[in-house]
């Protein structure tokens, strides 16, 4: 299942929400929990036995982890902490990167020796694996941290791990944001009614802007040779960072309001990374779960900038490999985490004083042109198709910097990216709160804001429900990660 879709819209959730409430509030742990299942299941029956795998042993893990730190036994702790991490990380490279290894090892050695290894043609990648791998080893290092109980309860821990509003694409929770609310958490009318706010709004931006920028993408990229243009290549470029943007912060949305409707509370994963004037500071924006993730558990226990700036460097080194390689089974992928690993270097050490002294405008123009082009060498996964796609945006392929049909698609679609673009910036909520402030001097100001926020979440809804009917395929492109 997908939230963007008319079966969860119109059929699950509702169901979920009304059995939930319902429900004692000692039984809805066993909701959700049952819930989160049905929506795993519904793609993947089998594969929810890895995962219930990956929490069961985490769980037992974690309570030996604990109880041999009770009993100062400070080895045997270490023991069951690493053996969380060697299965945890085991079972997503066996999934994730055993078909790209034999690949890559029939591809060069194989050709030198002579032989082949048959790859496992039929191994699936299940949802969501590089998210809940990361939610649970996040809570059995924290238990060994200390910074974390133990949880008794698995029913709790799974819980935690399957809860289906972050469970296909995150964001990456921690145990720690949510351990008191899995038992005490308070339900209540306004955080229900910021939840339906902030689902909607993720649905729109979904299925409104990033389903529209996809369709531009994908519709320049099957145009034939004779017709691509520099300029074109730019305009697909462009729509496929509109779209990555409005898919995944408008599928965080969703999560985190629906985690509002049961009384969760996550923390947010986007703020508004396009308006960076750096790609330092865009990475304090993007993904935000993720980066603080590889920051607590990898960067900072592998002695973060403590220990001079080579070894600050090959931390970062590793960091950044991982995080391209967390993205996919891909070698385009590592080339996008070690670019922007070069990247991140050059503004540490040589650019800061240099962009320090642009005038701000000068420096988001240069911090969107490196985040778009990152975007190119994401978007395509065949390392030789993306080279040739990078040669011809910069007019090294042969073809017309400009043509009519780049003249048409932008003036086709140039409204569309006007608003995308408004859209991507803090200027809609503060024009918002600017006709909050006005409108509260005056009586009935309350009864508008009301009246203008229930319209606009109704028309959202209905352009929403209206554009999943007529196109039911729209999954979000982290799913595959």
């Amino acid at each position: 299942m997908v939230f963007s879709s008319t079966t969860v819209l119109f059929v699950f959730l509702p169901v979920v929400l009304a059995v939930y409430f319902v429900c004692p509030k000692r039984a809805r742990n066993v909701v959700l929990l049952i819930a989160s299942l049905i929506f795993y299941m519904w793609g993947e029956p089998k594969l929810v036995l890895v995962m219930l795998a990956t929490i069961l042993v985490n769980y037992i893990l974690a309570l030996v982890c604990a109880g041999c730190k009770e009993k100062e036994n400070p080895r045997g702790a270490k023991a069951a902490l690493i053996g969380s991490v060697v299965f945890s990380i085991g079972m997503l490279a066996f999934f994730k990167y055993t078909n790209f290894m034999i690949d890559n090892v029939n591809g060069s050695i194989g050709k030198l020796a002579g032989f082949t290894i048959a790859g496992l043609r039929d191994l699936t990648l299940p949802l969501g694996i590089s998210f809940y791998t990361f939610q649970t080893l996040s809570y059995t290092i924290d238990v060994y941290r200390g910074e974390v109980k133990p949880q008794k309860n698995l029913l709790h821990l799974a819980t935690y791990v399957c809860l289906f509003p972050q469970l296909i694409a995150g964001p990456i929770v921690r145990y720690k944001t949510v351990e008191d609310e899995l038992s005490f958490r308070q339900e209540t009318v306004d955080d229900f009614s910021r939840g339906v706010r902030r689902f909607v709004t993720g649905l729109g931006k979904k299925v409104l802007l990033g389903n529209m920028a996809g369709s531009v993408f994908d519709l320049i990229g099957q145009m034939p040779d004779s017709q691509i243009s520099v300029g074109l290549l730019w305009l697909s470029s462009i729509a496929f960072t509109f779209q990555i943007y409005f898919d995944f912060s408008g599928y965080s949305d969703m999560a985190i309001g629906l985690g509002l409707m049961f009384g969760f509370h996550f923390n947010d994963n986007f703020n508004y990374p396009y308006i960076s004037d750096s790609i330092t500071e865009f990475w304090r924006r993007w993904h935000m779960s993720l980066s603080g993730w590889f920051r607590d558990y990898v960067y900072i226990p592998l002695g973060g900038n403590r220990k001079g700036k080579g070894r600050t460097i090959l931390n970062l080194f590793f960091v950044w490999l991982l995080t391209g390689f967390w993205h996919g089974a891909a070698w385009n992928f590592v080339l996008w985490g070690l670019y922007f690993f070069v990247i991140l270097m050059l503004e540490k050490y040589v650019l800061r004083s240099v962009l320090d002294k642009l005038p701000i405008w000068v420096r988001r123009i240069y911090a969107l042109f490196l985040i778009n082009l990152s975007w190119v060498i994401f978007s395509y996964d065949d390392i030789h198709e993306l080279g040739s796609v990078l040669k011809r945006m910069f007019g090294l392929g042969y073809i017309p910097i400009w043509n009519s049909s780049t003249t048409f698609y932008l003036l086709s679609y140039l409204l569309l990216f006007i608003i995308m673009a408004i859209a991507s910036t803090p200027a809609p909520i503060f024009l918002w709160k600017k006709a909050e402030e006005k409108l509260m001097t005056k009586s009935y100001g309350g009864a508008v804001l009301l009246g203008a926020e229930i319209i606009g979440i109704l028309i959202v809804m209905l352009l929403s429900t209206a554009s999943l009917a007529s196109d039911a395929f729209n999954p979000f492109l982290y799913f595959r990660f």
